[in-house]
């Protein structure tokens, strides 16, 4: 029996966006297909979010370890890492959840291809995508959900100089690393493989780590990872990686010297996977590396969208899965679809300690013209924190003065990737601080600093 050929709406991407797009489609009575060359649930699932995770419980385990005198545990004889073991288990986990997306998209009777899609002609209202195994599909809509890539630059040899893949894949431990990067993803390779034992130099061209993050939080991260003994250098461009007899040199522009490590982890950047998707001679325009649409996933090109990491900054997971459902929405003719609002994206970095925040850092808050208050607390006044032993960090919230509107929230320490949440609810409900002061929060909770956060700002913390 011939399959079928003729869509509703066919996706090209399976990752994040893709599938959730394609699961929204098929919930709106679409007949979807879904093309995908390599695994369901794309990079982020596979090869990025979860697994990291999964890596990162590993060293958090290994590292409490260390605290259990504290709490009155002793623990006899050596601890052992079996390297392979942890870096089973978090391929396991990426498996596991790849195979629930299949059996999501089975459930909504979405078509998955697994193979490379092109676009091809415009027909009759319709599109054609063309496979590389020589199907043709046709949809009246197309979503481009593709993706991308680390940035080319430096070649990594998957040996000595590292991509996130292979970082991820250890099969042994190197005695020293450097990483070029200090984003989310340098940061948690860093903290992950110092927590593992390893010699760890953390790189950034711009002038502190975490840049994207409020610099008061960058400033705490930088600290509590030197105090753990990594080394960090900012303000540092490279000029060139050299490997030669067990050795990576990292050489900088200017008078910096050199860095010598046994590794290096490359993490400067992402760049959109445009190619071979058939744009040239559509009016899909590639700005930088990425496709240009507008708030709903448009594109030049009638019938044509785009959506998640393919499309520019930020590189999020649950950004892309957002813009996938209303991409889809908008589409269709629902009602009420709500485009996503300037700075409602929130971002996670799953070091230790965590780092999370949503909406305008207090330099951004400055330079667009707010007449600002902030509110700090810290974590080593927080009851649950201080029980946990795990008090250092920080929640810090940035009002606007006239309106009360929550311009930004950032935060350092435990779990705060988990609480991050409620600052972007009450973005979403443009609640003011009035809303925020009257909610209960519960006793003894980390979330408690939250409430403090913003009572600071207005002169009425109680607890600090």
């Amino acid at each position: 029996m011939a399959q079928d050929t003729q869509f509703d709406l066919i996706v090209i991407g399976g990752g994040p966006g893709g599938y959730v797009a394609a699961i929204r489609a098929a919930q709106l009575k679409q007949k979807v297909a879904l093309v995908e060359r390599e695994h369901l649930g794309g990079i982020c699932l596979n090869w990025g979010c979860i697994p990291t995770k999964a890596l990162l419980r590993a060293a958090e385990l290994r590292h409490s370890i260390d605290e259990m005198k504290d709490f009155g545990i002793t623990i006899s004889g050596e601890v052992s890492i079996d390297l392979s073991a942890v870096v089973k288990r978090s391929r396991k986990v990426a498996g596991r959840l790849s195979t629930g997306v299949a059996h999501l998209l089975k459930k909504n009777k979405v078509i998955v291809f697994d193979d490379l899609g092109t676009l091809g002609a415009a027909k009759g209202g319709t599109r054609e995508v063309r496979l590389a195994g020589g199907q043709v599909l046709s949809a009246k809509n197309v979503i481009l959900a593709t993706g991308a890539r680390a940035r080319a630059g430096i070649e990594a040899d998957g040996k000595a100089i590292l991509t996130y893949r292979e970082a991820m894949v250890p099969e042994t431990m190197p005695k020293s690393l450097v990483i070029i990067g200090s984003g989310a993803i340098g940061s948690e390779f860093a903290s992950f493989y110092l927590d593992m034992g390893v010699e760890v130099t953390l790189v950034e061209a711009m002038d502190r780590i975490l840049p994207v993050e409020d610099a008061e939080i960058s400033d705490f991260v930088k600290k509590a990872f030197t105090k753990r003994g990594m080394k960090i250098i900012t303000g540092a461009r490279l000029a060139s990686l050299a490997t030669g007899k067990g050795v990576v040199t990292a050489k900088f522009e200017g008078d910096l010297a050199d860095v010598n490590a046994e590794c290096a982890i490359l993490a400067v950047g992402i760049t959109g996977n445009t190619e071979s998707l058939g744009l040239e001679g559509t009016a899909v325009k590639v700005d930088r590396g990425h496709i240009v649409t507008d708030q709903w996933g448009v594109t030049g090109e009638p019938g044509v969208y785009a959506i998640g990491d393919v499309t520019g900054p930020p590189w999020l997971a649950h950004k892309a899965s957002h813009e996938g459902i209303i991409c889809v929405e908008k589409m269709l003719g629902e009602p009420d679809v709500h485009a996503i609002g300037e700075g409602a994206v929130p971002g996670c970095t799953y070091c230790r300690p965590q780092v999370a925040s949503v909406g305008m850092t207090e330099q951004a808050a400055k330079d667009a013209g707010h007449d600002i208050r902030v509110g700090r607390f810290p974590m080593l006044a927080n009851g649950k924190a201080i029980a946990l032993g795990d008090d250092q960090g920080l929640v810090k919230t940035i009002f606007d003065k006239k309106t009360g509107e929550i311009l930004g929230a950032h935060m350092v320490g435990p779990e705060v990737t988990e609480l991050i949440q409620g600052y972007a609810v009450a973005r979403a409900l443009e609640a003011t601080e009035v809303e925020l002061m009257q909610t209960i929060f519960p006793h003894p909770t980390l979330s408690e600093a939250m409430h403090e956060s913003v009572l600071d700002a207005y002169g009425r913390a109680i607890h600090f």
